[in-house]
């Protein structure tokens, strides 16, 4: 046996420096905005500064839910992204699954130009959506700004799932449509084996829609209507800004983000293996 074969090579060794490394870079910013909510405003500016508090404290929580309308913003934002979620994947799902199941002249040019549309950046679309949601009596509201989100996740959402959708093999619909109708085939078979990619469509929409600034600046104005972003953003343009309350903010609107991530790998995993055909 040989005792060397549990060791890794010289050329292991250095992948897993460098990504040990990679991780340490990484995660460093997290760590000081964690480290700085955790202490006291006279220890924020030391010199020299020390990465873990001396004296851990809750006081720039406590006055971030005192001082501030953080909870008011974090409501905000749970209720656009969700409702972004579940609009965007309720237009994309069956749109995605009719350009890769029914065939009609131009099929691959919408396609195309369905992912065309993604490449405008938002700061050159917002000024037109802001007229068209003054136009329809929908400025300074969140149907407005899930509207807003939607539009502008539809693209990218559409041609993701088409490729999920383009991956199942269509004899594997058809067997499940001898047993009964194609709505049927599509509930119990189709959607399972596409599970992944609608959760990973979730995502990518929960992120851009808990973490948009634009938006949600231009369309949004009264202060119990704004998001997280927005709101944070007013905390750092205050005439004193507090580091400590920030960060402790940063921390917080990190978090659900981190907790659907923990989620969600899971979730794609199982989702994998999910609507396969026994035999």
């Amino acid at each position: 046996m040989n005792r060397s074969s549990g060791l890794l090579s010289p050329r292991g060794q250095v992948l897993m420096f460098a990504a040990l490394a990679l991780l340490a870079f990484t995660a460093f910013p997290f760590a000081w905005m964690a480290s700085t909510a955790l202490k006291p405003s006279r220890e924020i500016f030391v010199t020299p500064p020390t990465l873990w508090p001396t004296h851990v404290t809750l006081d720039n929580l406590s006055r971030l839910f005192a001082e501030t309308r953080f909870l008011t913003y974090f409501r905000n934002s749970l209720t656009v992204s969700f409702a972004t979620v579940g609009l965007t994947l309720l237009v994309s799902v069956p749109a995605a699954y009719g350009l890769t199941r029914f065939r009609f002249h131009g099929r691959e040019t919408v396609a195309g130009l369905i992912l065309f549309t993604y490449m405008f950046a938002p700061i050159m679309i917002i000024i037109p959506f802001y007229v068209a949601m003054r136009f329809l009596g929908l400025a300074n509201t969140h149907l407005g700004l899930i509207l807003a989100y939607t539009a502008f996740c539809l693209p990218f959402s559409l041609w993701l799932l088409r490729t999920f959708f383009q991956s199942i093999p269509l004899e594997i619909e058809e067997a499940a449509r001898i047993d009964g109708s194609r709505l049927q085939a599509v509930i119990h078979v189709v959607l399972p084996l596409a599970l992944p990619g609608v959760v990973a469509t979730g995502t990518f929409t929960f992120i851009l829609a808990w973490n948009d600034y634009i938006f949600a600046r231009v369309l949004l104005s009264a202060d119990e209507m704004k998001t997280l972003p927005v709101g944070i953003a007013d905390l750092y343009n205050a005439s004193v800004v507090d580091w400590g309350m920030i960060m402790a903010a940063g921390v917080l609107v990190i978090a659900p983000v981190a907790a659907v991530f923990v989620f969600i790998q899971r979730f794609l995993v199982a989702g994998w293996g999910s609507g396969g055909v026994k035999g």
